[in-house]
Order: structure tokens, then sequence, then C-alpha cells
């Protein structure tokens, strides 16, 4: 900000930033205004670098100007200018308007997508588990979950409401174990859930922590500080006192989310591993990621299964249900798609830290959701388990921070 005070014979000048005196003997200055006084004309001067008069430099011939040269004096009538500079603000940064509002923005997105991701993760498990109670053929409702992702994304490539991703031979040679790891892992959670209660399945599901540590340790050579260790004592404890006091405790269904905890952490280190340069977006992975796995998974689910249970199985969950058994299949696997597609696009906004807290949330409203509608009955014991093992994996996620 530049102010300038016109006087009759003679002014002063104020100017910051220069750091020398020139020693001169004072000119005569006619009536001028202290410093204090120019705040009356409107100036405003910063309190973080005071300024102070330039003196002249000789016999009131010559003047130091704001760049610490000396200018020859007019004659008589010279105009003086008074100028106040704010102080350098470099010290004291400061947040533009526009960038709050950014700041503010994103949060309200992520804030977006975790309620999204928790809301469409425990409908889908809702309409999951329906799904099986009456059909109970897994790899088929695991196929059906992925084909239906397919088939929406390929929609989108084709109507170009997404953009199709630029991917090579390289890309789907790094995509190879991400998927074989992520197909073994939900087939080995639908697997569970068909056998037992949905609160059971995801219970052991939050221990899938103590698994990542385990296998980063003794296959990949990686250490971590004590406290992780430390919180895995909780996640195992947890999960065996829930594990033992399950009143519907299943063999298989136990065993089937053991497996897709251990898978979905190999899921995870080969994610790390291939991903590294590409520029995919998170959405465009997952379909990538659920086109790859319906084609391993396909083969196995005909000759697990096979369309002639496939057959005698739909016609007996129509003849009990009706026709909202078509919709349970459809909303199952819609759903399914849409949660896992969301949790993806969070990771291009937030940590793998907020990432895993959020996933521990996301448990907690799946749990406790599915026993408040499938009346599932659940012993103190059990809850007290289920309730250590979920304060494990967050201590865990703090201390992986």
């Amino acid at each position: 900000m530049i102010a300038s005070v016109n006087h009759s014979t003679a002014g002063i000048g104020v100017i910051g930033l220069v750091r020398h005196r020139v020693p001169c003997v004072r000119p005569r200055i006619a009536s001028a205004h202290p410093v204090s006084a120019i705040t009356n004309l409107g100036l405003s001067v910063s309190s973080l670098k005071p300024p102070y008069l330039a003196i002249p430099k000789g016999l009131g011939l010559g003047f130091v100007r704001r760049d610490g040269a000396s200018s020859a004096a007019e004659p008589r009538g010279l105009h003086f200018k008074c100028e106040a500079h704010e102080a350098d603000r470099s010290e004291v940064p400061e947040i533009s308007a526009g960038e709050a509002r950014s700041v503010a923005a994103r949060r309200v997105k992520i804030g977006i997508y975790f309620a999204t991701w928790w809301a469409l993760n425990v409908v889908f498990n809702i309409y999951n588990k329906k799904v099986l109670n009456a059909f109970p053929y897994p790899w088929l409702t695991s196929t059906l979950s992925l084909a239906t992702g397919t088939l929406i994304m390929l929609i989108s490539w084709g109507t170009r409401i997404a953009k199709p991703p630029k991917t090579d031979f390289n890309f789907w040679k790094a995509l190879a174990p991400v998927a074989v790891a992520h197909t073994i892992g939900h087939v080995a959670a639908t697997i569970s859930m068909s056998k037992v209660a949905v609160s059971f399945t995801h219970i052991i599901k939050s221990g899938e922590p103590a698994f990542s540590v385990l296998v980063s340790r003794f296959l990949l050579g990686e250490t971590f500080p004590v406290p992780v260790y430390l919180s895995l004592v909780p996640i195992i404890g947890g999960c065996a006192l829930a594990a033992v006091t399950e009143l519907n405790f299943n063999m298989i269904g136990f065993m089937g989310a053991m497996i897709s905890n251990l898978a979905f952490v190999f899921r995870n280190i080969f994610s790390k591993r291939g991903m590294k340069g590409t520029s995919v977006s998170g959405m465009n992975y997952y379909a990538c990621l659920s086109i790859l796995s319906l084609l391993i998974l396909t083969p196995f689910a005909i000759a697990v299964e096979g369309p002639q249970m496939w057959a005698a199985g739909w016609q007996t969950a129509l003849s009990q249900i009706g026709p909202n058994f078509v919709w349970w299949v459809a909303a199952q696997s819609v759903f399914y798609h849409l949660y896992n597609q969301v949790s993806y696009m969070s990771l291009d906004e937030i940590s793998p830290l907020t990432f895993s807290i959020g996933n521990t949330m996301k448990r907690i409203s799946v749990i406790v959701s599915s026993i408040i509608i499938f009346h599932t009955p659940v012993q103190p014991v059990n809850a007290l388990g289920a309730a250590i093992a979920i304060l494990g994996t967050f201590l865990y996620s703090q201390a992986k921070q």
C-alpha cells in the first residue's frame, strides 16, 4: 500500500526495509507532521516491521531512494513522497480463502467417501447373507458379484461415463497375482458367511492386521516397532475369545474367514509391489481387478458347483422366497462392486493409515447392523471378545503411524 502526502514546502519520507543510516545535516522541514499523525490521513502501517524516516543525504540536496541509491534534490518546491509499506509476511504464512475452501471441500469429499463406503458395505452384507441363506452356493454368488461389477464398468467405459484406463501387458502381468489373491479372499469370505453369522465372519476378519504383520515379518523379513507387536495381543486374544464363545460356531466358516484374511494380506502386498509407477485411478484399478478375477474364478465355480446344482438351487429359492430373491441377488452383486469401488477411490484421497482406521470402523458398523437385523444371539463374553479384537485393530493402526 502506498500513500502520498504533498506539502507546500517540504515533506517526510517513510520507507520500509532500508537498513542503513546516512549521516547528514538535517534540513529544515516546515510543518512536519509526526508519524503518529499519518494514521489520520488513512495510512495503514504494519506493526510487524515498524517504518522509519528516510534521512536526506547531504545538505538537503540529495535523498535516499527506496533502492538505497541517492539522487540529486530538486530546487525549492521539491515534491516529497510519504510511503508506508507493509512488513515482509514471509515469516507468517497465510492461507488464502480459495485454499481454505479447497481444504474444506476435500474433507467433505473424504467424509462422503467414508459414509458411502460403510453404508454400501452394510447393505451388501445384509443382502449377501439373505441370498446365501436361501441359495447356499457361495461360488456362484461370488462369480455373480464380479460379473456384475465387470458389466457395470464395461458399460461406463463404453458410454464414456468413466474414462477407460490406459493399460499394457506389464500392467496386467503385475495385476495377475493381485487378482488371484483377491479371488481367493472373496470366495473364502463368501463361504464363511454361508456357514456362520455375518457378525462372526467380520469379527474373525478383524484379525487381518495380525496376518499382515506375521506375513511381512517371516516371509518378507520386515521388522516393526514393539507397539505394533503388542497390538497383536488383543487382536488375537479377542478373536479367539469370540470364536470359542460363538453359539453357532462352524469350522468351515471359521477357516473361510481365516483364509480370507491371509489372501487379502497377500493381495495388499502384491498390489503395492505391482502398481508402483502406474497412473490408473482407484476406480479403474478395481474395475480391472474385477475383470481379471472373474476370468480366474468362473472355471473353478463351474467345476466345484456346476450348472445343475445352480439350477436346482435357484428353483428352490424362488419357490421359497418368490420374486424378491432375484432382487436380493441383483442387490448383493451391485452393492458388492460399489462398496469396493468406493473403497479404492478413497485410497486416492487418504493415507493407508486413515484407510485402515476406516476399515476398522466399517467392521463395527457391519457387526452391529447384522446383529440387529438378523437377531443374532450374542453372549456377553462373545461381545467382549469382539470389542477386544476391534480395539486391538485400532491400536495396531495407531502403532503403525
